[in-house]
């Protein structure tokens, strides 16, 4: 929650820096100026970075669910079927899960 309400204030920043950078370079040409907001939204950016990756969540295994998998791979090898079909099927529906 913290990582997200920092986000939200650093995007403000970083877009406030593009304006700023906008304003001082119409109104007045101000290098200073221009460089300054150039450098706060250089820095903000790297903070975006920084805080998006920080947020993501790693990823969580549902044990139940990978256990009425693995039960299924079971009734359908003893069904018949060719265990490394079964298992290769499963991990195409995974990478396919993944690439949402």
């Amino acid at each position: 929650m913290v990582i997200r309400l920092l986000r939200i204030a650093v995007a403000a920043i970083f877009v406030g820096g593009i304006a700023g950078m906008i304003i001082a370079s119409v109104n007045d040409n101000n290098n200073g100026a221009v460089v300054t907001c150039g450098l706060i939204t250089a820095v903000t950016s790297l903070m975006l970075i920084a805080f998006t990756f920080a947020s993501r969540q790693p990823g969580t295994i549902d044990e139940n669910l990978a256990r009425r998998v693995e039960d299924r791979v079971t009734s359908l090898v003893s069904g018949g079927a060719d265990e490394t079909e079964v298992r290769s099927l499963v991990r195409d529906a995974v990478r396919l899960g993944r690439g949402r």
